[in-house]
């Protein structure tokens, strides 16, 4: 299993002066849940490089197992300070692809177009493609083999208005994850605030928050090892 992971390089939360990024739990659970099941993991990110953490995420509040694992493995950290750039990425290279979420992605991998071919190619292709928290707000403009936006007509979930509205950032991010995935025609549905919900519709994985990120990761290692075996 040869799986993508795809991060922000976008760290300026609108104009408020403050910092975003990636979210740490939501690349270190899916991280280590890859790396368990064996499969051989490229992260790359919109400039590669040491992507931008978002500093909240740091939080002593938000930390979880596999965030304090990651800070104790040296070599992951290596890993996340020398991804690879997205537009080296070839997507004939890769079983599937994997978004960690934060704020920053809503920024520029949202309106990012190698990031969208690339989401594009390897579904149409046949591949599983997976987003948790903010990370389907990078689907705003993937289109299906039709046209039609990709998530028009499928199960999807992703950051709530509400638990949006609880970390106070309604007015501040470019768009909403839940409306623009209603708007694009999406059958969005999602569970409890900040409890672990996740969806699977055929190749499309998408998980609501920080908390559904080893469900998100376990969904598409199941979708991929089900593909092996058929």
């Amino acid at each position: 299993m040869n799986i993508l992971m795809v991060l922000t390089s976008h760290d300026k939360l609108g104009d408020t002066g403050h910092k975003t990024g990636f979210w740490l739990e939501e690349f270190a659970a899916p991280y280590y849940a890859f790396l368990e099941a064996g499969a051989n993991i490229t992260v790359a990110s919109t400039k590669g490089g040491q992507p931008p953490l978002d500093p909240k995420s740091d939080d002593p509040s938000f930390q979880t197992a596999e965030t304090q694992r990651f800070k104790a493995d040296p070599a992951a950290q290596a890993v996340l300070a020398s991804t690879i750039p997205l537009a080296s990425v070839s997507a004939d290279d890769y079983d599937a692809v994997f978004y960690p979420g934060g704020h920053g992605p809503l920024w520029d991998l949202a309106e990012d177009k190698t990031s969208i071919s690339l989401i594009e190619t390897l579904y149409q292709s046949g591949k599983p493609v997976a987003f948790v928290c903010h990370a389907p707000g990078v689907l705003r403009h993937v289109k299906a083999a039709d046209g039609t936006p990709l998530v028009k007509g499928k199960k999807v979930a992703g950051f709530t208005n509400t638990e949006e509205e609880a970390v106070g950032l309604t007015n501040i991010v470019p768009f909403l994850v839940e409306d623009m995935l209603k708007q694009n025609g999406g059958l969005y549905s999602s569970g409890p605030d900040w409890g672990s919900y996740a969806v699977k519709d055929g190749l499309l994985i998408t998980g609501q928050n920080p908390g559904s990120s080893v469900e998100t990761a376990g969904i598409l290692i199941n979708t991929l090892k089900a593909a092996k075996a058929s």
